[in-house]
């Protein structure tokens, strides 16, 4: 602030002169005698009011002598134009800008028309006969990606194309059968004795499932006990494929459903598999444990089982509305590339209603996008 500014703001508020003031502006005074202690001036109050005409102000100034007075009247304050600086386009951090761009058409890309500009979607063609069966494991060591769903929708659309199919429970929860109907934990021979008792013969535990074409191999609780009996079995990765061997000329395709874990049971699974199909969901956790699982893989195809390839990566529960469901897609795309399948199972709330119903989504609503959608996956299991 100027000076000429500092002699008006005392001015228009009344202000005496200070010793050591900038300046001193009096327009009246109205002198108010107040009771004095004994010995002392009488103390004068001074009020001020704005005056009628422009009063001259003599200024003291800072500055060495002599001093100047300013002029009485103030010129006007001048405010210089505020001036906006250029707007200046925001720098996107380094690891925005190495963000791979996702394509969410392409993301998404369980449409048929799609994969059929692709050439990846043909027609499956009719059969004549069946067998010998090509062996899938559905398997991740994560829980809750949707393998038991995948499992019982796929083998459903599978055998929609005049494909006979087998689903194997191998997980002691007992999920795939029951997501079938079927209430494993009062059936007296399943999966377990099949594998453990020599005298259990293969029609005391197949079950049909109410679906053309499907049966199953049920499990329940009593699986559990089997992984601990395998440590002392001679050959025991080996265990499930000697007793699924006399199928084989049976069935088109056999589909394991393995537990949530990387043990004996799931090393029985991948050991008589052909391929591995590995569901994940489009969040960031199932992409933590993936290298482990590719990892078990290989070491199986190295040592036990040299036929064991990934036959494909499933996305599942999959929201388009969402930028981390699209990068997800975007990071499976950049490490498995065309290993990843061209259909994506979107999340929906019909699936825990089909499993309330026990029944596939196919047949229970035939008509969603996601029973189109398994059609379209057993399409491409099938052109693999």
């Amino acid at each position: 602030m100027t000076e000429p500014d500092d002699a008006v703001w005392i001015a228009a508020a009344g202000g005496t002169r200070v010793e050591g003031s900038l300046a001193t502006a009096v327009t009246y005074q109205e002198r108010i005698e107040q009771p004095t202690l004994p010995g002392t001036e009488p103390l004068t109050v001074v009020h001020s009011a704005p005056p009628e005409t422009p009063v001259e102000a003599p200024v003291e100034t800072l500055s060495a002598p002599p001093t100047t007075a300013l002029p009485t009247t103030v010129p006007p304050t001048t405010v210089p134009p505020t001036t906006v600086p250029p707007a200046v386009e925001p720098v996107a951090p380094p690891a925005t800008q190495a963000r791979r761009p996702i394509d969410n058409s392409v993301a998404g890309s369980a449409s048929p028309a799609l994969r059929a500009m692709r050439g990846r979607d043909p027609e499956p063609q009719p059969i004549t006969s069946h067998g010998p069966a090509t062996v899938l494991a559905m398997c991740n060591q994560k829980g809750g990606v949707g393998k038991t769903t995948s499992t019982i929708n796929l083998g459903a659309a599978l055998a929609g194309y005049g494909r006979r199919v087998l689903l194997v429970d191998l997980d002691p929860q007992g999920a795939l059968s029951a997501g079938l109907g079927i209430a494993a934990h009062e059936l007296d021979h399943t999966i377990y004795n099949l594998m453990l008792e020599p005298s259990t013969q293969l029609t005391d535990v197949l079950v049909p499932t109410g679906i053309e074409g499907v049966e199953l191999i049920p499990a329940n609780i009593d699986l559990s006990a089997g992984e601990v009996q395998l440590i002392n079995e001679v050959g025991r990765e080996h265990t499930l494929s000697r007793a699924l061997r006399p199928l084989l000329h049976a069935y088109d395709y056999i589909l394991i459903d393995c537990q949530p874990s990387l043990g004996l049971l799931t090393i029985n699974a991948l050991t008589c598999a052909q391929g591995v199909i590995i569901p994940l969901a489009a969040e960031w956790f199932s992409l933590r444990g993936v290298h482990l699982l590719v990892d078990t893989i290989e070491k199986v195809q190295a040592r036990i089982n040299p036929d064991l390839s990934v036959a494909g990566v499933l996305v599942t529960m999959y929201d388009g509305r969402t930028v981390h469901s699209r990068e997800v897609v975007g990071m499976l795309d950049q490490r498995f590339g065309d290993t990843v399948y061209d259909t994506i199972i979107t999340r929906t709330v019909k699936f825990p209603e089909t499993t309330v119903a026990g029944e596939p989504i196919t047949s229970y609503a035939p008509s969603h996008p996601a029973a189109q959608a398994y059609r379209a996956l057993a399409r491409e299991v099938i052109a693999r």
